[in-house]
């Protein structure tokens, strides 16, 4: 009876010694493995230390430790910024990345939503599946958002429209049929939107005293001005004035330089004979320069001057 009771204790012991071993190898065996990764897993993102089998153990400042589960395995991964649907805290210890609330599609800290998932609509960071009064759900942005007028299509509050509808214009957050006062409507943007006038700048000086494109070989003339348009005026805007001027203007008779005095006046001035003299100027007896180039031939024969 003693000598299986002895034989008992020492199977016992032997078993505890066995225990205690398997579990120091155990331990050696994770941190050789631990120690191992350094040089292979650690050279990728931001971490610090690592792990062959669990991936980052710590991070580099700045980052954010993310755990991210393959199967029933959790990975770390250090991030500049947290993936969607965490947000990330920071500490002296370390910044880690924290899941955001169930209703959550992302937020900015656990108590501040900043999109909803589906069936939820978020109102001052909170989501929820019913909108307060004086809200209505949009599922598209999965926002409660204000009842808009009747003749807003959408709208920032009850009162500040952003978009009007078919036929209306918009015009400070309300929607006209006629644009008001110094307005008119943009049918491209389906806005109101100040009218432009037209503006013009200073009058030039006047050009010299012409006719025909010439300047010399008559009395009465013309004489012209512009003035150049800085602004062209919209469809509903003031239309520009005249840009340009002309009056009659005199001038002290004078020949034309490199003119042929060889034209014949007859009796009458009225009655002015043309010769066809390659050499002559067209112009040389136009009814302009009768009294003076007809003048001189009749003063030659002693008829005295033309009147």
């Amino acid at each position: 009876m003693q000598l299986q009771l002895i034989t008992f204790v020492l199977i016992i012991l032997h078993c505890m010694d066995y225990t205690g071993c398997q579990q120091h190898s155990s331990s050696r065996h994770r941190q050789h493995k631990q120690i191992s990764g350094v040089s292979s897993g650690c050279q990728q993102g931001g971490c610090l230390t690592c792990s062959d089998y669990n991936g980052c153990l710590s991070c580099k400042p700045r980052f954010f430790m993310h755990l991210e589960r393959i199967g029933m395995k959790q990975i770390g991964v250090c991030m500049t910024s947290c993936p969607l649907g965490f947000y990330g805290t920071r500490s002296p210890e370390r910044n880690t990345c924290t899941k955001c609330r169930s209703e959550c599609d992302s937020c900015f800290n656990k108590n501040f939503c900043t999109r909803c998932r589906a069936g939820f609509y978020l109102h001052l960071g909170k989501c929820q599946e019913n909108c307060s009064e004086g809200l209505v759900r949009s599922d598209a942005q999965r926002e409660c958002i204000p009842k808009c007028p009747a003749d807003c299509e959408s709208c920032v509050n009850s009162e500040t429209c952003t978009r009007c509808r078919t036929g209306l214009y918009q015009l400070s957050g309300r929607c006209h049929r006629v644009c008001p006062g110094e307005y008119e409507p943009n049918d491209k943007l389906m806005e109101c939107t100040s009218q432009v006038h037209c503006q013009v700048g200073e009058w030039s000086e006047w050009n010299p005293c012409s006719r025909s494109g010439r300047t010399c070989g008559f009395k009465r003339g013309q004489e012209t001005r512009v003035r150049q348009v800085l602004q062209y005026p919209s469809p509903f805007g003031n239309p520009c004035p005249d840009i340009s001027e002309i009056r009659e203007c005199l001038v002290k008779r004078r020949k034309c330089p490199g003119w042929s005095h060889s034209c014949r006046c007859l009796k009458s001035p009225k009655a002015i004979n043309r010769r066809n003299d390659s050499e002559q100027s067209p112009n040389c007896c136009s009814r302009e320069n009768v009294s003076s180039s007809c003048e001189t031939v009749q003063n030659r024969r002693g008829l005295g001057p033309l009147k």
